[in-house]
């Protein structure tokens, strides 16, 4: 059984668990899927505000389906919180985004 399909039967279980939602949004994002990811990346946040994880492949997603100006909102929140949380490579990476996102 595909990952995807795995997880996808663990959050029919269990919706509110924002770690199987998590994990099948990650599935689908690898199988290049970000329209059908970004709904469980946004319970996810709906469950964990904090989430920075989250927020970046939420980020992300919402580039690929040409949401720009909602990507970026969304970064610039996950870089708040990787400089609250004391990621650096995620404040990297998120800043890499978000430059990429205006140049």
């Amino acid at each position: 059984m595909a990952q995807q399909e795995y997880f996808q039967n663990k959050v029919n279980q269990d919706p509110e668990n924002k770690l199987f939602r998590f994990s099948l949004a990650k599935a689908l994002f690898d199988e290049n899927l970000h329209l059908e990811a970004i709904p469980h990346l946004e319970k996810c946040i709906e469950l964990q505000e904090d989430w920075m994880l989250a927020r970046i492949l939420l980020g992300k997603s919402l580039i690929e389906t040409n949401r720009l100006a909602e990507a970026k909102s969304c970064l610039e929140i996950a870089l708040d919180l990787a400089i609250q949380q004391n990621h650096e490579d995620p404040e990297t990476e998120i800043l890499k985004l978000l430059k990429d996102l205006t140049a």
